[in-house]
């Protein structure tokens, strides 16, 4: 492919006989997904959501979109449509909630649960939420929008249609076919049809089930699954799952009494949902959870938890109680723990030490390697050739998934009859007409992470540093010379994080020989140059580590000189 000229970030103006789309992030990636449309001037983003820190960043718990190409395009942006309540989709609003004075629109659930988020984040009242209700229809600036209900692993999911005077696209969002979701509507097909039937220039796609050949089974399967799994068990049961997944709370609620057992939930993010399902009308027909504090006096074969932590987090519920810092709730061996949840790739290592500490307290653990625990959110490859079915978009753009699902998700659109399947990263900017699609260019995008008070590039130099210093360690030097460049005293020298016997004071006499005796070695001119001897003494140092420790600790140098 031809390399795409870079489009800086600048202003934009979106032209009146195009509809131009850009993700900037969410696409060769599962999580932070936000996507911007622009037409006749305008801009709209969809989604703005974060991902989480794994292996490969340390001392980063939360990443967020670099959003500089649409802060440069000032008030051209009219307003961002929230598809759905995923930390995801929605995450990073409290983050920018004063970059952008555009209203946010979504429906009821979503904007209960965005505003809780954004009053924990002491953002309360600094953005515009307008409710749209399930099915509404609503114009922003130049675009004609509708919400097309969806079933997802969350109250509320919703399609987005934009009408434009080009044409109509389709903005999926996060969805599955399920008749019988166990909370809310199933899926408006019907809708989904009618667009079809109407024209669909482009249809912009979930992906993360591209490869599964299989049918994605239904929340009431489960139910029947569950009912019998706890019904084998004579301890407790521990559920661990996403806590904004509602259906499975009424799910694992429902299996639970069809057992006489009393189901409490453990983390503050499952406590913190069900406050926003029942503020806004959902698990009616669920009877109040227990607190965690209750579980301890009840018999272990009337208890079933529901604990957040199924990806490993080390501050989440089951990670604390695996490793016995939890303060409320401790579990005996012959209990079981049930991941009713997937691995997001990047977790599995942290999932893994969870197990293995659980596994040593002598509990069982279940995952649906070993039953039907779990039911996926999104579509599999017999349920998207049912959407292109319904749909018969133009063109396609498969997003929300990594690169090998997008490509199974193209050949699958093109299969089905698509004109075009367009396969891009983050920042490639497309163009639709009636005269078809276009490749413009490459925007800038990158990832940014929570830093104290500030946002940080996760690529810069801050960063950087510090997670060399994480692996590598860091030492600092103190020079005292004279006039003429001689040393006037021993250097002094501390190095931190890298072995114990440095710590404890050896090789402090190695480390300041090897560091004198490069800094006499310069010539007398060269001596009369501070970062020259700076460079020799940081040098002399790196070689000595290096040599003994194999690591490349940054090192600092200073140079105090007397008699200038």
């Amino acid at each position: 492919m031809t390399a795409l000229p870079e489009i800086a970030a600048t202003e934009v103006v979106p032209p009146e006989d195009e509809v131009l789309f850009v993700t900037l992030g969410g696409v060769g990636e599962i999580g932070m997904n936000v996507a911007l449309y622009g037409h006749a001037g305008k801009w709209l983003m969809v989604d703005l959501g974060v991902t989480f820190g794994d292996d490969t960043t340390p001392g980063v718990d939360l990443i967020l979109p670099d959003l500089r190409f649409i802060e440069a395009q000032g008030g051209r942006l009219v307003g961002i449509v929230i598809t759905h309540a995923h930390e995801d989709h929605v995450g990073a609003v409290p983050f920018f909630s004063k970059t952008f004075g555009c209203p946010v629109y979504t429906t009821p659930f979503t904007a209960a649960f965005l505003r809780r988020k954004l009053a924990e984040n002491g953002a309360a009242g600094q953005m515009k939420i307008v409710e749209v209700p399930l099915g509404g229809s609503f114009r922003v600036g130049p675009f004609d929008l509708e919400l097309v209900t969806m079933t997802h692993s969350i109250p509320e999911p919703n399609g987005l249609v934009i009408r434009t005077a080009v044409g109509t696209l389709l903005h999926t969002g996060d969805w599955k076919i399920d008749p019988e979701p166990g909370v809310g509507a199933p899926p408006d097909t019907e809708k989904l049809a009618a667009i079809g039937d109407a024209g669909v220039l482009a249809m912009i796609c979930d992906s993360t089930n591209a490869l599964i050949e299989t049918p994605t089974r239904s929340e009431a399967e489960l139910r029947e699954s569950l009912e019998a799994l706890i019904g084998e068990c004579t301890g407790r049961v521990v559920f661990t799952c996403f806590a904004s997944n509602i259906a499975r709370m009424q799910t694992i609620a429902a299996a639970a009494a069809a057992n006489r057992r009393r189901v409490a939930l453990v983390g503050r993010s499952l406590l913190r949902m069900n406050d926003v399902a029942r503020e806004t009308g959902y698990l009616k027909n669920t009877p109040p959870f227990l607190s965690e504090e209750h579980v301890g006096f009840l018999p272990r074969e009337e208890v079933v938890l529901m604990c957040t932590g199924s990806q490993g987090e080390p501050k989440a519920a089951l990670s604390r109680i695996a490793f016995g810092t939890h303060p409320n709730v401790v579990l005996d061996p012959g209990d079981t723990v049930v991941y009713s949840s997937r691995t997001i790739p990047g977790n599995e290592r942290s999932v893994d030490r969870v197990q293995d500490k659980l596994v040593q307290l002598g509990l069982d653990i279940i995952t649906n390697r070993e039953r039907l625990v779990h039911v996926s959110g999104h579509p599999s490859r017999p349920e998207l050739k049912q959407m292109y079915g319904w749909v018969r978009p133009r063109f396609a753009v498969p997003v929300h998934g990594e690169l090998r699902h997008l490509h199974a998700h193209a050949e699958l659109a093109r299969d089905c009859g698509v004109e075009e399947a367009l396969l891009v990263e983050n920042g490639v900017l497309l163009s639709f007409s009636q005269k078809g699609s276009q490749r413009l260019g490459k925007v800038p995008t990158g990832r940014l992470t929570p830093d104290g008070r500030n946002l940080s590039r996760l690529d810069g130099e801050a960063l950087r540093a510090r997670r060399r210093m994480a692996v590598n360690g860091s030492a600092m030097v103190s020079l005292v010379v004279g006039r003429d460049g001689a040393l006037l005293a021993d250097p002094q020298i501390s190095v931190r994080g890298l072995s114990e016997e440095i710590e404890e004071g050896r090789l402090q006499d190695a480390m300041a020989d090897a560091v004198e005796r490069a800094v006499t070695a310069l010539s007398g001119g060269r001596r009369q140059d501070d970062e020259a001897i700076r460079d020799a003494a940081r040098s002399a140092l790196r070689r000595t580590l290096r040599n003994r420790y194999d690591k490349r600790p940054i090192v600092e140098v200073h140079v105090v000189r007397v008699g200038r």
